[in-house]
């Protein structure tokens, strides 16, 4: 069988077309690494904060600096007797934490939660609210703004909830 002219040009232009297929296709397949948990900042990028709740405290923005107040009486002194750097120094770390994203995500209906943040964004109509579930590995915080769950171990939980006792925290029911 013999090709003409125009035989053999549309040879070599589908030849050239599977090439560029193949070779497009096969560069993600020999960069692409194990897959790694991604990781997420907790606030949006370049979020400024104007204010952060807990159970029984509150940050709020004055100005330039940064004032505590307790919500309920009692409540513990952690907080609102802490100082101005301290005070910046949680607003910091709720904005720079960036934790692994939780893919298969676990249920939560039987378990309460631990404790919960309000954060109010600059820019936003609604308050952000995070709840701090126990985990078998650690602590889950649920994003309730964007539905999505985060994997943060004790020490990180204790930074980011200062005035919530762990020690006295329910442990995690298994039904």
């Amino acid at each position: 069988m013999q090709l003409g002219r125009k035989g053999w040009n549309n040879v070599v232009i589908f030849s050239m077309l599977l090439m560029i297929f193949f070779f497009n296709g096969l560069h993600t397949k020999l960069n692409s690494g194990p897959e790694q948990p991604s990781v997420q900042s907790v606030l949006p990028a370049q979020s400024f904060i104007l204010a952060l709740e807990f159970p029984e405290q509150k940050l709020e923005r004055i100005g330039t600096s940064w004032r505590a107040t307790a919500l309920v009486k009692n409540a513990p002194a952690s907080i609102w007797q802490a100082t101005t750097v301290n005070l910046v120094a949680l607003i910091n770390e709720w904005q720079s934490m960036q934790l692994s994203v939780v893919e298969n995500q676990p249920t939560f209906h039987n378990n309460p939660a631990l404790t919960v943040a309000t954060v109010w964004l600059a820019g936003e109509q609604l308050p952000w609210l995070y709840q701090l579930y126990r985990a078998p590995e650690g602590y889950y915080l649920l994003d309730k703004s964007n539905q999505r769950l985060l994997l943060l171990d004790q020490e990180t939980a204790q930074r980011l909830f200062p005035s919530f006792n762990f020690s006295h925290s329910e442990p995690i029911s298994n039904a």
